[in-house]
């Protein structure tokens, strides 16, 4: 069963099982999915239905933040339950220990000495953790190794 076949018939699951929030979240993500591959004119993969998933998470990621900056602690806790359902059809995330072991590894392979081969470093590891792991954490681990890196140096 295809990952598109899976939120389809969770779809269904939920609109027999009264469950709105996860019924409208999962058709939202649907929705995003179609428009995507209606824009490139093609059916996506697995992996690529995935990244779009990946993104819906990020996107929310991002709300919850502002809702919570802003005091709407309701809103905030919406977006997280959506987050939580998505996160259900992507691979298992990696660990902080994972995402640093991973790093130290590409620092290794690229020879990265310090800052400047950030780039080195994330061009590396970016195939290695896409949709396994928050960009951003990847990249604040990678920073933190590279000035560790540089100050022994």
């Amino acid at each position: 069963m295809t990952l598109r076949e899976r939120i389809q018939s969770e779809i269904t699951a939920a609109m027999r099982s009264g469950d709105a929030l996860r019924r409208d979240t999962l058709r939202m993500a649907e929705s995003a999915i179609y428009n995507a591959e209606k824009r490139e004119r093609r059916t996506y993969s697995d992996d690529e239905v995935a990244a779009v998933l990946a993104r819906e998470v990020k996107t929310r990621r991002e709300s919850v933040e502002a809702f919570r900056k802003g005091g709407r602690e309701d809103l905030a806790s919406k977006e997280a339950a959506e987050i939580a359902i998505l996160a259900g059809f992507l691979p298992e995330q990696l660990s902080e220990a994972q995402i640093s072991a991973l790093v130290a590894e590409a620092v290794a392979a690229t020879g990265a000495a310090g800052p400047r081969d950030m780039g080195k470093v994330m061009g590396w590891l970016s195939p290695k953790t896409k949709g396994r792991a928050d960009g951003r954490l990847v990249s604040q681990a990678a920073s933190r190794a590279l000035a560790e890196g540089s100050g022994t140096s």
